[in-house]
């Protein structure tokens, strides 16, 4: 099993997916509640009502009032557009947008207002520039620094996450003596937050405490943002409630434990302890204290909220935390107070609703919304299209896609990513070439995150053409990012597509862009899911010479993928330079180089890699355990085996079904009943009772010890519950046919064959065996012939069946002797030779016959014994003019008849009444021309039978009993040749 982290292309596809679809605060929508149903007060068509103390009417739970007097916000377009401006500030704005000399488009402009210095700031998107309009402007001779400039252009450092450049603007503006105000400090909460550096955010607010501002209502707001979106709930709401009633109490927030996000939004992380040690905290002026005492509650009156967008964050918060009371009376003060809702209010309302899995209360919502004059807007429809796809309902949420453009509204990037996501998941390829054809019309382009997606749903459908040629296009237009890379190349290496994973890792990308060690690690995934164990370690060794350094997750991921491949030397190697170079090994890392010693039966090794574990810290778990005692189980060594049973318990570990299944076998294997016993009726107590593996090691273990009733009594548990396995049945037809009870043998493996369990090699052999020993010769040829068809090829166990067949079935000492040697020295066509000397034996003829076209094509030259083989086919079958065919090609080929060929050529001339060949080969034998031998006296014997001169027959029958003294040579095979004990249970 492979350990590199990696990105899931389906994770990819939907990561920020709904927090862009859901969140309020970032693309005014609302994220996915998690929590439970616990309040279901939704719905607009329930019957009891509510009469609060002045009267109004409301609904239980997020209600609309009949008759409310709630202000209705105007519905506010979401796409941000540059204002309109008079004078000489559009021409400046251009000027600088598309110049370079910031300094010089300034200087030629007339003397500006300080106004206007705002509006030129707060135009720059790019960081560099501001930093640069802003030094002009402070240089101007009367200039005065105001707190409004400082604002902005922190703001545009903070998104731009110059930590650096935003921590010397800081000390600038407190060394001009301009103060922080709530505005300051709501940016500098909000970009931090935005940044994924929450601790440090927070930390705002305590220098804010200490400098003595009070938050306002939109600092507080954006602080309960940034501690919701870090999942800490019930911080957000302390603070909203203390906020209330006029307290900022941080003093016990353990902000070692707040989630910092910032690793996964790329940015360089910032230590707690270096942040504090700055001047970002011992810097900035303090308020005087009559300032401090307007800002705060003096009177001791609970505060209350007044702007729509704080109540929306809170009914969010509440959402997400699983609180649908609070949310519910969030939304009633709201109303009652009579604070505005819009469409952002509505959207959450929705979201809550149908995340909750009743969608008719979310559709009445979108009712009430159109009925309050507030028109929906795409984050609407984006919000139904995910929850009617979240319900399966595809039909509706297509719907809401066209709909989006029926209403006169446009498909944002959310809107995109969200239907492409919903259909490439379920590889409905025509709705998503329509939907990306739709985009390329309107100029739109496929957002970066959901080129993974696509080409999974082409590799799904095996489109592999088609996922190349989506990826060239949009590699075309942009670069993909590394991590979007990593979730392409994951989706072929889940398929074993390497070749295809390859091509994107080293496929063309911006210079001096070098890859991620996350990619190196997925590659390494895809040629190990390959099993392309040397090119693993080969881009493993030059991944240096490229500037990139492997990290953990490349050696637990090279260790485990060597150990699983049973390459246990390099898996031990990459294991030492791991810890040499300072890391420390997962768990399961050395649980894996642990398996394979075990799996290899190199348990020195094992012992030595656990002892080793055991050394530097890492607690063996379960596995590792596990592993150990099965290795030594195997072997039969109980004492070692509960040796590490014992470990285990000292290290606290309870011992599942596997760990003593594995002491079964050990008691199993050395024949220890009671001890095999005792595990298995504990295992009975566990969850599930004994597995497969437990049952069969004891009725492995009753069998050994000819047991027949406590056998038949775990096989038949097994079948009643439909959990028998091919081993079951195996090891039932191994103790019948050891006891003599054929007919029971015979009863276990029709039913093993009726019960499509011949899925392999070893269990073919055992039921063709079962019917060998009972005779059943025709049956056994037919399952040769099942298995021949299922291309399972036939191992060292099937031929010994096939010899004993042959035996049996009456071919002669010699040429079983013939067949059998050349099948040992491996010459060409023996094998097949076998099968068909088999086929015909049992009169399977077709088969034979078959077999015998594939002789006369041959290519090769053949084998005497291949030919006698022929002989013997096509006279079995009746066939005596190919059977002489082939005698004459055999002598065209120089080969000499031998006793084998002259046995075969008595039964056709027999067959043919063929007397002249039939004297032919008894006077050579009489003249003593060919060695005297039993098995072709009684062959010329049956052939003058076959041909009605039972007179000659009886003559040569004489001859025979002359020529050898009266001594009657009779061949008996042992059947105990098929009677092997089972092993691997």
């Amino acid at each position: 099993m492979l350990c590199s982290y990696s990105y899931n292309s389906g994770e990819l596809g939907r990561e920020n997916l709904q927090s862009l679809i859901f969140s309020p605060c970032k693309l005014q929508n609302l994220q996915s509640f998690c929590g439970t149903r616990g309040f279901l007060g939704f719905n607009f068509h329930s019957q009891k009502q509510r009469i609060n103390p002045k009267g109004a009417r409301v609904f239980p739970g997020f209600k609309l009032q009949c008759h409310s007097t709630t202000v209705v916000l105007p519905h506010k377009n979401s796409s941000r557009k540059r204002k309109k401006y008079g004078g000489v500030l559009p021409s400046i704005l251009r000027a600088l947008e598309s110049g370079n000399n910031v300094e010089d488009t300034l200087n030629s402009c007339r003397k500006l207002s300080p106004k206007e210095h705002t509006v030129i700031l707060k135009e720059q998107s790019s960081w560099e520039r501001i930093l640069r309009v802003f030094e002009w402007i402070k240089s101007q001779e009367d200039y005065v620094p105001n707190v409004i400039h400082y604002n902005v252009v922190l703001r545009v450092l903070g998104r731009a996450q110059k930590w650096d450049e935003l921590r010397l603007c800081w000390i600038e503006m407190a060394k001009n003596g301009v103060l922080p105000t709530n505005n300051t400090y709501s940016m500098l909460v909000d970009v931090y937050g935005k940044a994924g550096l929450v601790k440090e955010a927070i930390l705002w607010i305590k220098h804010m405490k200490l400098r003595g501002v009070f938050p306002d209502e939109v600092t507080m707001n954006t602080v309960v943002q940034v501690l919701k979106d870090a999942r800490e709930f019930d911080w957000a709401d302390r603070f909203y409630k203390d906020w209330c009633v006029g307290k900022v109490e941080l003093g016990d927030l353990d902000l070692e434990s707040v989630a910092d996000l910032g690793y996964e939004m790329g940015s360089a992380p910032v230590s707690l302890k270096h942040f504090l040690s700055t001047e970002l905290f011992k810097i900035g002026g303090r308020r005087p204290i009559s300032k401090i005492m307007d800002s705060s509650n003096t009177d001791g009156s609970a505060r209350k909220p007044r702007l729509t967008a704080t109540y929306n964050t809170l009914i969010d918060l509440y959402g997400k935390a699983g609180r649908m009371k609070d949310a519910a009376d969030v939304f009633a003060e709201m109303l009652k107070l009579g604070v505005a809702v819009d469409a952002i209010t509505f959207n959450t309302m929705i979201h809550t609703c149908g995340s909750h899995g009743d969608l008719s209360e979310a559709e009445a919502l979108l009712t009430k919304m159109e009925e309050r004059g507030i028109s929906p807007n795409t984050k609407t429809y984006n919000i139904f299209l995910s929850l009617y796809a979240d319900a399966g309902n595809i039909d509706a949420a297509l719907k809401c896609y066209r709909k989006i453009r029926k209403v006169g509204l446009f498909p944002d990037v959310v809107t995109h990513r969200a239907v492409l996501h919903v259909l490439c998941e379920r590889n409905m390829i025509e709705e998503v070439e329509t939907v990306i054809a739709e985009m390329k019309r309107s100029g739109a382009r496929v957002h970066e995150h959901s080129i993974p997606v696509v080409i999974r749903m082409y590799v799904n459908e095996g489109l592999l053409d088609k996922a190349k040629l989506f990826l060239e296009e949009h590699l075309l237009d942009d670069e993909l990012s590394s991590k979007t890379r990593v979730a392409i190349i994951d989706v072929y290496a889940e398929k074993g597509l390497w070749a295809e994973a390859e091509n994107v890792f080293f496929g063309k990308r911006d210079s001096g862009r070098k890859k991620d060690v996350v990619e190196y690690n997925v590659m390494v995934k895809a040629y190990g899911k390959a099993k392309l164990y040397d090119k693993a370690f080969s881009l493993f060794k030059g991944m240096r010479n490229h500037g990139t350094w492997p990290n953990e997750s490349t050696y637990n991921s090279l260790i485990q993928m060597f150990s699983g491949g049973d390459l246990v030397d390099q898996a031990r190697d990459i294991l030492t330079e791991m810890q040499k170079m300072g890391f420390k090994p997962q768990c399961l890392t050395f649980g894996a180089v642990i398996a394979c010693y075990a799996r290899l039966g190199q348990l020195p090794d094992a012992v030595d890699v656990y002892e080793e574990m055991v050394r530097v810290g890492v607690k063996p778990n379960e596995v590792v355990y596990g592993s150990l005692i099965n290795g030594f189980s195997e072997t039969g060594n109980v004492e070692e085996a509960l040796g590490y049973f014992r470990k285990m318990d000292e290290f606290g570990i309870s011992a599942n079904q596997i760990v003593l299944t594995s002491l079964i076998k050990a008691y199993s294997k050395v024949g220890c009943l009671e001890g095999a016993k005792t595990l298995y009726e504990g295992i009975k107590d566990l969850e599930g009772g004994p597995d497969i593996v437990a049952s069969n090691s004891m009725i492995n273990l009753y069998a050994d010890l000819g047991l027949v009733s406590e056998a038949k009594l775990i096989f038949d548990d097994l079948r009643q519950k439909g959990r028998a396995d091919g081993v079951s049945f195996a090891t039932m037809m191994y103790l019948y046919k050891n006891l003599g009870m054929l007919d029971e043998a015979i009863d276990v493996a029709d039913e093993m064959k009726q019960s499509g369990l011949l899925r392999d090699c070893a269990s073919f052999n055992k039921v063709m065996a079962c019917y060998v020993t009972n005779g059943q010769l025709i049956a056994c040829g037919e399952l040769l012939q099942e298995m021949i068809t299922q291309r399972i090829l036939p191992d060292t166990g099937t031929f010994k069946v096939m010899f004993t067949v042959l035996k049996k079935g009456g071919l002669s000492t010699e040429a079983v002797t013939q067949i059998e040697s050349s099948y040992r020295e491996g010459k060409p066509y023996a094998r097949q030779a076998v099968i068909t000397c088999v086929f015909s034996t049992v009169g399977l003829h077709a088969f034979a016959l078959e077999s015998c076209e594939t002789f006369l094509k041959a290519e090769v030259a053949l084998d005497s014994s291949v030919y006698n083989v022929t002989i013997y086919a096509y006279g079995m079958s009746g066939k005596i003019d190919k059977a002489l065919k082939m005698f004459m090609k055999m002598q065209d080929e120089d080969l000499e008849p031998d006793l084998v060929t002259y046995i075969n050529l008595a039964g056709c001339y027999g067959k043919a009444g063929m007397l002249e060949g039939l004297k032919r080969i008894y006077s050579q034998l009489k003249y003593r021309e060919i060695e005297p031998n039993e098995s072709l006296f009684k062959a010329i014997i049956d052939a003058y039978r076959s041909a009605k001169r039972h007179d000659l027959a009886e003559l040569v029958s004489q001859e025979m009993k002359f020529a050898f003294d009266g001594k009657q040579h009779v061949h008996s095979e042992s059947e105990h040749e098929l009677d092997e004990p089972l092993s691997g249970l």
